[in-house]
């Protein structure tokens, strides 16, 4: 079979599987606004908070001029989707999630200038794929129970921090990290003396970002587990200026 037959084979399987998907793409790609996809999928555990923080992104892009499709199926990472998009979000997902044909799929967007944004559990993610582990800029190793604790803003110029008060102190479920990628800026630091069960220390990032080096940007935020984050001001503020940030690496 001639290359040129297999990729019209093999887009005819992938039309089948997800045809809704398919076609919400390109109707939203005729328009010149971003496009910011919201991938979900879950192997492990599922947050409740996930259904709210689809909600507001996608209440976010109608309110700032950006369009949002939401998807857990991975058959829809194939290169020719994934190309159509300005910034991939993965939210709160959790295990093993994406084949090695979407896995190479998602790599090739991101060295193709592609940017990424992982919520909470984004990086609780792919831990046999050291490639994603440094992409995100970190592992899940652990939590205690929720608590309240204090959060200091390491960078108060970048804009996904910028307003936020010098100690931001919240209520959520705070991550401890491992394999902790040291190309990573580190936006917010937890406090850990402020709360029990910390592990990394007297700097324990819970907000970060970098340069991919292939002209798009990859940020996280540890922050997110509980349903209340998403009606929080502050947090709200912080997912829409790291949003927004992601996509202005588009215009450079």
């Amino acid at each position: 079979m001639s290359r040129l037959m297999l990729t019209f084979f093999l887009s005819l399987c992938f039309i089948s599987q997800n045809p809704g998907f398919a076609q919400e793409v390109e109707e939203q790609v005729k328009n010149d606004k971003d496009k910011v996809l919201v991938f979900y999928k879950t192997e492990g555990f599922w947050h409740k908070s996930i259904p709210t923080g689809r909600s507001f992104i996608a209440d976010l892009g109608e309110d700032h001029d950006f369009e949002v499709i939401a998807t857990k199926d991975a058959d829809d990472f194939n290169e020719k989707n994934l190309a159509k998009f300005d910034l991939v979000i993965f939210l709160s997902t959790t295990g093993n999630v994406l084949d090695e044909k979407e896995q190479e799929a998602f790599k090739k967007y991101i060295e193709n200038g592609g940017n990424f944004f992982g919520i909470h559990a984004a990086a609780d993610t792919e831990y046999e794929w050291p490639w994603f582990g440094e992409l995100v800029g970190g592992y899940f190793a652990g939590h205690p129970e929720i608590q309240e604790a204090d959060i200091h803003v390491n960078m108060p110029e970048h804009p996904s921090v910028s307003h936020l008060p010098k100690i931001w102190t919240r209520t959520d479920e705070w991550y401890n990290y491992k394999n902790l990628n040291p190309e990573m800026q580190v936006l917010l630091y937890l406090d850990e003396n402020s709360y029990e069960g910390g592990t990394n220390g007297e700097e324990h990032p819970i907000a970060w970002f970098r340069e991919t080096g292939y002209g798009g940007v990859s940020i996280y935020t540890g922050l997110g587990h509980t349903i209340q984050s998403y009606i929080e001001p502050g947090f709200k503020e912080h997912i829409l200026q790291s949003i927004l940030y992601a996509l202005d690496k588009t215009k450079n």
